[in-house]
């Protein structure tokens, strides 16, 4: 099983000042679940080399022990250090695409076109493709075969509106992610404010929040072409 995990380039929150990216957890935690699984992990972004950490991660709430774990592993922080450039990825070479969350990819990932290219051929290619927390939203530009929106019609979910919310970036984000969903056409719906929920519609796979992201993982490594 070879998968790729795509992490954001981006590191500005918006025009406030602070900085973002992905988040250390989001990273970790899946990383250590697909390893186990026994699969080939390659680590990619838009830019390529060392991705920018929310600040966030640093916080002991979002210390856990694989965050622990992969600071201590040479060669995942090596794989981190040098992140394949997102222009170089050919979907051939993977069995599946994980897309970790943090704030960042909404505005890069987002509205990349090598990105959305690659969702949509590794769906063609009946590959699972799963995204948890803000980056559902790098789907919003993905369109099906007739041009219309790939998650219509589709059931899945994403970062709740009351989560931006609670973690006061409704007005700072450049999109909402459930309201990009549903203007899309999608059929959302979300479990409890940070509980883990995950909604699966073929190979559409999605994480509502952080504590989705194992979850995710689970329904990947039984999902289409990773069985094989």
């Amino acid at each position: 099983m070879k998968v790729l995990m795509m992490l954001t380039s981006h590191d500005e929150l918006g025009d406030t000042g602070r900085k973002t990216g992905f988040r250390r957890k989001e990273l970790s935690a899946p990383y250590y679940k697909f390893r186990e699984a026994g699969a080939q992990i390659t680590l990619a972004s838009p830019k390529s080399g060392r991705p920018p950490l929310e600040s966030k991660s640093n916080e002991s709430a979002n210390q856990i022990n694989d965050t622990h774990r992969f600071e201590a592993d040479e060669a995942a922080m090596a794989a981190l250090s040098q992140t394949k450039r997102l222009a170089d990825i050919q979907e051939a070479d993977f069995d599946t695409v994980f897309y970790p969350g943090g704030n960042g990819p909404l505005w890069d990932l987002a509205e990349d076109a090598t990105s959305i290219a690659l969702i949509k051929a590794s769906l063609t290619a009946r590959k699972p493709v799963a995204p948890v927390w803000h980056a559902p939203g790098v789907r919003r530009r993905v369109k099906n075969r007739d041009g219309r929106p790939l998650v219509e019609g589709k059931r899945v979910t994403g970062f709740a509106n009351t989560n931006v919310e609670a973690v006061g970036l409704t007005a700072i984000v450049p999109f909402l992610v459930e309201d990009e969903l549903k203007t899309k056409g999608a059929i959302y719906s979300r479990g409890p404010d940070w509980s883990s929920y995950v909604v699966e519609d073929g190979l559409l796979i999605t994480g509502q929040n952080a504590g989705s992201s194992l979850a995710s993982v689970r329904a990947l490594t039984t999902a289409g072409s990773v069985d094989k």
